[in-house]
């Protein structure tokens, strides 16, 4: 079993941890919508891009023909 010392040091240990991410997490700024947090967070994802790619395909392929431009 633990001896108080050996208890009383990792105690220590965590306290001053938490303490360290409570400080951290103060000190980040925060956006104030769930949307300003994650633009971007993704954009240089290859797949990311792939599915850009892919819908823009598909919403040039369903573009009607100007029937007047013929």
């Amino acid at each position: 079993m633990l001896n108080e010392t050996t208890i009383e040091q990792r105690l220590a240990t965590i306290e001053h941890t938490v303490a360290d991410l409570k400080r951290r997490i103060d000190s980040t700024p925060t956006a104030n919508n769930w949307l300003e947090k994650v633009i971007g967070s993704i954009s240089d994802e290859a797949a990311f891009l792939e599915a850009l790619e892919y819908g823009k395909s598909l919403r040039y392929a369903e573009e009607p023909i100007d029937e007047a431009s013929e």
